[in-house]
């Protein structure tokens, strides 16, 4: 579904009420597979109308997963808007955000993912997009932005297979020497490992495992499984929920009758986090602690779980940008302009569309003026190094890894106050 982002204009007002519009057509991509490049580079897009340049934006904002994707856009847009403030291409192109929903029945979608970018490949006016938020919907999209040479930068996506390995490679079979995907968040094989020195470090030494199944989710499980076991730790069980699934207290029961001291979740709020902390009070493991990936950063989880959101830890694969110098002035911005603080990757999603926004004025610059290629902005976050933005200086690897992961951990506190207990640099 497509949503507005201030009538196809720059936006400065709140999005918290977003709502949703009407559905849009898509139109499906030619695959160029014999072809050496993407097949959009061999020719500029048409300029939109008025001479508009548009970013494209896929995230959940309406759902389960909306408290973490409506903050996420509000990052993206409020680039674009102090981008067209401050003269987008000295005013020969006004830039746009295009914001569209992989939201369905409740939950973020890979099938609505790939809708939404083929969207995106078919409108010539975008050159670039922020996204997605989920790393299943990302492995829907990669072999779609690969075959189109469309360059994605997406602020939280953190599956290991979307950048390196085999996996990735099959991500890529259209163009195997070209990517389009790239990430400012460091990746689950540093983010699990992180989680499980983490645990030792809060004198866990066995846990209990259960994950949602998905792309990030048991990805992210599976790292914190060998890591704490690599560590001397002791896995109890490792167990897998399914879709939709709303009673958990089986799996519970079993979980308590083997002692754990913590419970270790790979998910999201929206695959079940939040309910299965809130039964865990029912099957007399009330004491027991609680830990998750950045899938659980979101206020959904604190709403869903009730008073057991407390005493529970989770980490986020991006910097706390109230600690950093260099987020001062997007945080001011960003409150002034929504009335709330910064979500847990505001910051980098606005990081994420400063690296487009920089690639596509400088495209238009080398193109004397003229509407650039998604090649040349490809060409350009590809080669995007030391760019500095409010989660730090900015580079890309040749997966289009940043090179200077961040993760934060933190614990919930009684009444729902998030507290930063470590910050690290993830090797």
């Amino acid at each position: 579904m497509r949503l507005s982002v201030v009538t196809r204009a720059c936006f400065a007002g709140a999005l918290v009420a977003l709502v949703s519009a009407c559905s849009s057509s898509t139109t499906s991509t030619s695959s160029t597979a014999a072809s050496s490049a993407p097949a959009s580079s061999a020719a500029a897009p048409a300029a939109g109308s008025g001479g508009t340049i548009k970013i494209g934006i896929d995230l959940p904002v309406s759902g389960a997963d909306a408290s973490d994707g409506v903050p996420t856009s509000n990052g993206v847009t409020l680039a674009i808007a102090q981008a067209n403030k401050n003269g987008f291409t000295g005013g020969i192109f006004k830039l746009e955000g295009d914001l569209l929903d992989d939201t369905v029945q409740g939950k973020h979608d890979p099938a609505q993912g790939a809708q939404n970018v083929k969207t995106f490949i078919a409108d010539s006016a975008v050159l670039a997009m922020v996204g997605p938020f989920n790393s299943n919907v990302a492995k829907s999209e990669i072999p779609l932005t690969n075959d189109a040479g469309l360059a994605q930068v997406s602020p939280s996506a953190t599956n290991d297979g979307l950048t390196i390995g085999d996996d990735a490679k099959k991500l890529r079979t259209a163009h195997p020497d070209t990517n389009a995907f790239f990430r400012v968040c460091t990746s689950d094989q540093r983010q699990g490992a992180a989680l499980a020195q983490f645990a030792q470090k809060l004198g866990y030494k066995k846990i209990f495992i259960v994950d949602d199944n998905e792309t990030y989710g048991k990805g992210l499980a599976d790292t914190v499984d060998a890591q704490f076991r690599a560590l001397g730790g002791t896995v109890l069980g490792h167990e897998h929920i399914t879709a939709n699934q709303q009673d958990f207290k089986a799996l519970l029961t079993k979980a308590q009758a083997l002692q754990p001291d913590a419970i270790f979740y790979g998910g999201t709020t929206s695959t079940g986090g939040g309910l299965l902390r809130r039964q865990m009070a029912d099957v007399g493991m009330s004491a027991t602690p609680f830990m998750g990936g950045d899938g659980i950063s979101d206020t959904e989880f604190i709403k869903q779980a009730g008073p057991m959101a407390q005493n529970t830890y989770f980490s986020i694969a991006a910097p706390d940008v109230a600690k950093l110098p260099s987020a001062k002035a997007f945080v001011q911005a960003y409150k002034a302009s929504y009335n709330s603080d910064p979500g847990p990757y505001s910051a980098p999603a606005y990081a994420a569309a400063q690296i487009i926004i920089a690639a596509i004025e400088k495209a238009v610059k080398d193109d004397g003026g003229k509407m650039p290629t998604r090649a040349d902005v490809l060409k350009n976050i590809a080669a995007t190094s030391d760019f500095p933005t409010p989660i730090g200086k900015v580079s890309f690897d040749g997966n289009g890894d940043t090179t200077s992961p961040i993760l934060t951990f933190k614990r919930l506190l009684p009444g729902g106050k998030t507290v930063t207990v470590a910050q690290l640099t993830p090797k």
